[in-house]
C-alpha cells in the first residue's frame, strides 16, 4: 500500500498562494487532494436549491480542471468528516493531513475530533493560516486582550502590516508531488441532494478599474460600484494577500473592508458566544416584538418602504444584496419594526451567496445596536432619506419594485417617526433596567 499524505480542501479552494497546499507539496510524500461535503453542514440547510453548494461544486470543477494538468484529481466525499477520514485511513497508508485553519465553532471543534482521531492512529495533522493576514492572538491590545473596537484595531493592522512579508504570497508550490491519478469520479449535485439554482456566479478578478473608484461608488446600489468578492474570500478562491496587495495599491477604503471582515473573523475566534447572543450582554434585555407577519412582509419584500422592499426583493431573486442596502434593511428590521436581529441574521444566512458567519453576525448586530463599534440604538436610518440620497432617481428601486407608484404597492407596514420614537423608548427602557 503506497504511503500518501492528503490535502483537505476546505475554505481555499484554488491551488496558488494555498499556504497549506503548499506545505504539503514541500513534505516528501505525494499529496491527494481531498474535499469533502459536511453532511453535518449540508443536512441544516433548508433549500435543495441553495447557491452556496452549486458555487463550491462549480469550483470544485475547475479546481480538477487544473489538478488534471499535474496528472492528478481531486477525491471528493459526501459524509461526516471523521467517517471519510477513518475509510481513507483504512484505503491508503495514511501518513499526514494538511490543510488550512478555520476560526468558526463548529470547524474548530470538527478540527479537534479529527486531530485527536488522526493522531489516535499515529497519523500527524497540520494545520496553517491561510485565508487572514492576521489570526488568533497576533493583534492585541495592549493588556494582551482583543479589541472591542475596530479603529485601535485597524490602525495596529495596518501598523504591523508594514512587514511586506504578511501579503506577498508563498513561494510556487510543487506540483510534481501530487498524487498521479486518473481523473476520480466526482458525485453531481444531485448526488449529494442538491439541485441547480440558475445563480449567475461573479468572477474572481480583482477589477482594479472598480477598486480604483470604490470610495466614490460603493453606496450607491443602482451601480456596479462593490466588488462582489465576498463569496470568492468566503471559499478562498482568491488568496487574502492578493486582495491585500491590490487593495494598498488602490484604495483604502476597500482596504479598510478587507481589515473589517477580519476584526469580525477575531471576535468571533474569541467570542463564539455572539453567534447566538449579543456581544454586550446588557442589550439581551431587549424585548423584541416579533411579530410574525411583519417578519414575513419583510422577508417578501412588502414593507411600503421602497428600498428596504428592492433590497429584500434582489436578495430572495439574486441571492446578493448591496452593501448599504444591507444596513438599510437590518436597521428597519430590528428598530423599525423592533424584530430581533438572530431572526434578520438567520434570513441573510439562508439566502445570501457570500454568507459567511463572522461578517454576517458582526453587521446585524452593528445594525441593532448589540454588537462591537454598534450603531447606537437611538441613531435609527430614516429609509427615506437613504432613498433620497444613495437613489435619487428611484433607479435601484424601479428595477426590483416595478409597482411602485401604482396602486399594487402596499402602504408602509409602520409609520416612521412613531416607530423611530418606540424602537428608542423600548431600548433606553430595557437598558436603564
Amino acid at each position: 500500500m503506497q504511503s500518501i499524505n492528503i490535502f483537505w480542501f476546505r475554505r481555499d479552494l484554488r491551488l496558488n498562494d494555498n499556504v497549506g497546499l503548499y506545505h504539503a507539496l514541500d513534505a516528501d510524500l505525494p499529496v491527494l487532494p481531498l474535499f469533502i461535503f459536511d453532511t453535518d453542514i449540508l443536512d441544516d440547510l433548508q433549500d435543495t436549491k441553495d447557491p452556496r453548494v452549486e458555487f463550491i461544486h462549480q469550483r470544485l470543477k475547475i479546481l480538477d480542471q487544473a489538478l488534471s494538468s499535474h496528472g492528478s484529481s481531486i477525491l471528493v466525499k459526501h459524509g461526516k468528516p471523521e467517517t471519510v477520514i477513518k475509510e481513507l485511513m483504512d484505503e491508503y497508508n495514511l501518513k499526514a493531513v494538511y490543510t488550512n485553519h478555520d476560526y468558526e465553532p463548529y470547524a474548530r471543534i470538527r478540527d479537534q475530533k479529527i486531530e485527536k482521531l488522526l493522531r489516535a492512529n499515529k497519523v500527524l495533522f497540520f494545520t496553517f493560516k491561510d485565508q487572514v493576514i492576521f489570526e488568533k492572538d497576533e493583534i492585541m491590545n495592549d493588556q494582551g486582550e482583543p479589541y472591542k473596537v475596530f479603529t485601535p484595531y485597524s490602525r495596529r493592522w495596518l501598523s504591523l502590516l508594514a512587514r511586506k512579508d504578511l501579503y506577498d504570497g508563498i513561494p510556487v508550490f510543487n506540483p510534481s508531488h501530487f498524487y498521479q491519478t486518473s481523473p476520480l469520479e466526482m458525485p453531481s449535485l444531485p448526488d449529494i441532494g442538491f439541485q441547480p439554482t440558475g445563480c449567475v456566479f461573479p468572477d474572481n478578478g480583482l477589477n482594479q478599474k472598480l477598486i480604483k473608484k470604490y470610495d466614490s461608488d460603493r453606496n450607491f446600489p443602482f451601480v456596479r460600484g462593490t466588488s462582489r468578492l465576498g463569496v470568492h474570500l468566503r471559499h478562498g478562491t482568491i488568496s487574502i494577500r492578493d486582495a491585500v496587495k491590490t487593495a494598498r495599491a488602490l484604495n483604502q477604503t476597500w482596504l479598510n473592508e478587507l481589515i473589517w471582515r477580519e476584526f469580525y473573523m477575531m471576535v468571533l475566534y474569541h467570542h463564539p458566544f455572539v453567534v447566538d447572543h449579543a456581544f454586550k450582554p446588557q442589550y439581551e434585555k431587549i424585548p423584541w416584538r416579533n411579530a410574525p407577519e411583519d417578519f414575513k412582509k419583510w422577508c417578501q419584500g412588502q414593507t411600503g418602504y421602497p428600498i428596504v422592499d428592492a433590497g429584500m426583493r434582489e436578495l430572495n431573486k439574486s441571492y446578493f444584496m448591496h452593501n448599504r442596502v444591507r444596513m438599510i434593511t437590518a436597521s428597519f428590521l430590528t428598530k423599525h419594526l423592533l424584530i430581533d436581529w438572530r431572526w434578520g441574521e438567520a434570513y441573510f444566512a439562508q439566502k445570501l451567496l457570500d454568507y459567511e458567519l463572522a461578517s454576517n453576525n458582526g453587521g446585524w448586530q452593528w445594525a441593532a445596536g448589540t454588537g462591537t463599534d454598534a450603531q447606537p440604538y437611538f441613531r435609527i436610518f430614516n429609509p427615506y432619506s437613504q432613498q433620497q440620497k444613495f437613489d435619487p432617481e428611484y433607479k435601484y428601486i424601479r428595477k426590483w419594485v416595478p409597482e411602485f407608484e401604482t396602486d399594487q404597492y402596499p402602504e408602509p407596514i409602520v409609520e416612521h417617526k412613531s416607530a423611530r420614537e418606540r424602537a428608542i423608548n423600548t431600548f433606553k427602557t430595557a437598558l436603564n433596567q
